[in-house]
């Protein structure tokens, strides 16, 4: 039996029958690492002859044929020996989490002190500082206030009745609030206003409710 070659699942084979380029990448936060490309001789050679049997066809044919079944037993063998290679290359940059099996860069994702990665053992000074910033973001929200502006409008319940428009119903602009005409295109805006104190709809330039007789 052959030597076994042992592997990660963090990668990505880029190489080509030119030669051999590989990437692995952290399975937590996916920092990339490259190797750098390993020019193969045997499969530019091929290439030529490839180019030759296009061109010539016949004996160069045949020829391109033998070197093809060569190329696929040789390209396979250099094409392992370069994939230990980059492993060897990439190895002191990644490392496996003996809990969860991830493989993770120990740049950015490895707890050097607990021994291991930082989804099973977060930095406590990274969580702290995220927890207070959540708790800040919630003290912020709990102690806000309507503005005195907003709050006029909300209390307006005139303003609630006649059905507010957020954009002019011909260009889709932005209104402002009881805006009569549109600020882009000159729309009048059509707004149905209401008696405050009975709810009955007024008609236009009314000056008392014809339901009740409240003075608009």
């Amino acid at each position: 039996m052959g030597q076994t070659i042992q592997f990660t699942r963090n990668y990505s084979d880029l190489s080509t029958n030119q030669g051999f380029q590989f990437e692995f990448h952290c399975d937590r936060c996916g920092t990339g690492y490259r190797t750098k490309f390993q020019s193969n001789v045997l499969g530019v050679a091929s290439s030529a002859m490839d180019t030759a049997s296009s061109l010539f066809g016949g004996i160069f044919g045949q020829a391109a044929n033998l070197a093809e079944k060569a190329r696929s037993a040789a390209w396979e063998k250099a094409h392992d020996a370069a994939f230990e290679a980059a492993m060897e290359e990439l190895r002191p940059d990644f490392i496996q989490c003996p809990r969860c099996s991830s493989w993770v860069c120990r740049k950015s994702c490895w707890n050097v002190v607990k021994g291991l990665c930082k989804n099973c053992a977060p930095d406590l000074a990274v969580e702290m500082a995220a927890a207070q910033a959540s708790k800040t973001t919630e003290k912020i929200w709990s102690s806000a206030e309507v503005s005195d502006t907003d709050e006029q409008q909300i209390s307006d319940k005139q303003t609630w009745k006649a059905g507010v428009k957020a954009g002019c119903p011909n260009c889709g602009a932005a209104l402002a609030t009881n805006a009569k005409f549109c600020p882009e295109c000159g729309t009048k805006i059509v707004q149905k206003t209401f008696c405050a104190e009975c709810g009955a709809e007024l008609k236009a330039g009314a000056k008392f409710c014809g339901e009740c007789g409240t003075k608009v």
